[in-house]
């Protein structure tokens, strides 16, 4: 079996400048992951669940890194756009399962779905990520450690190549190449995720009043997708979140830890 994890929204994500390309670091989440195994040789069949990867782009994804086609059993732990890496996670795993090439993984990615995740990275989360191009824009620090208590609020958002319709960060994304405590981390998701809200909603996403509520440092989304989640030390999430996030309509509530990278 192939095991890829996926991530849960972003720390960050919008544009470098105003006509800059679109960048994003992602939140490392060991709690969601995609899982392949080959059941059988012979042309290429997929059985999957939930349904993540349609058959064509699937073989051209193949072609592209070079693996051997069968049939593949696809489970996934995070709902199809959730914002929380399904896609990219399916196709690594798909690759790695079919004895692809690891160099061309990036590159197949791209050409197959037109965006990328960094989930066939050694560390997701230590770099800024260009994921319309495919390629690293910047090393990240360590980020520190934190704990992360959310779930997926609205409508699955499925990524559309071609937006770019996102807010400026650039301000944002200084400072990360020479680390940053949880708390300026918190702070800086918290704003990422307002100005991705106010430009693109809903309007009524309950995350930044049950972040005040429940005491947490920030909150975090997925920029286009689901994901929501509120930013904790490890070991301080309160007693009773995990019900005040499913009371406000969260499903698939989880809770992780992230972060403490080296």
């Amino acid at each position: 079996m192939t095991r890829v994890f996926g991530h849960f929204g972003e720390w960050v994500q919008g544009r470098l400048g105003p006509d800059g390309p679109l960048a994003l670091l992602t939140v490392a989440c060991p709690a969601v992951h995609v899982d392949i195994r080959r059941v059988d040789t012979g042309g290429l069949a997929l059985d999957q669940d939930p349904a993540i990867l349609d058959l064509p782009r699937a073989r051209a994804f193949l072609s592209h890194v070079g693996g051997t086609a069968g049939r593949f059993s696809i489970t996934a732990t995070m709902p199809a756009g959730g914002g929380a890496g399904a896609s990219t996670a399916a196709l690594v795993a798909l690759a790695r399962a079919a004895g692809g090439q690891e160099d061309a993984l990036i590159d197949a990615c791209i050409k197959a779905e037109g965006a990328s995740d960094p989930l066939m990275l050694a560390r997701p989360d230590g770099v800024l990520w260009a994921p319309r191009e495919g390629r690293v824009l910047a090393s990240v620090a360590p980020l520190p450690k934190a704990e992360i208590i959310g779930g997926f609020w609205g409508a699955p958002v499925k990524t559309d190549p071609a937006d770019l319709d996102f807010p400026d960060i650039s301000d944002l994304a200084t400072g990360l190449q020479a680390g940053i405590g949880i708390e300026g981390l918190a702070r800086m998701a918290t704003a990422s995720a307002r100005r991705c809200t106010a430009l693109r909603g809903p309007e009524d996403d309950p995350t930044e009043a049950l972040a005040q509520a429940l005491g947490a440092y920030g909150y975090l989304r997925a920029h286009t997708g689901s994901a929501r989640g509120l930013i904790f030390a490890p070991g301080t999430v309160p007693q009773g979140a995990e019900a005040a996030l499913r009371s406000a309509g969260y499903a698939h509530v989880l809770c992780f830890e992230t972060g403490g990278g080296s």
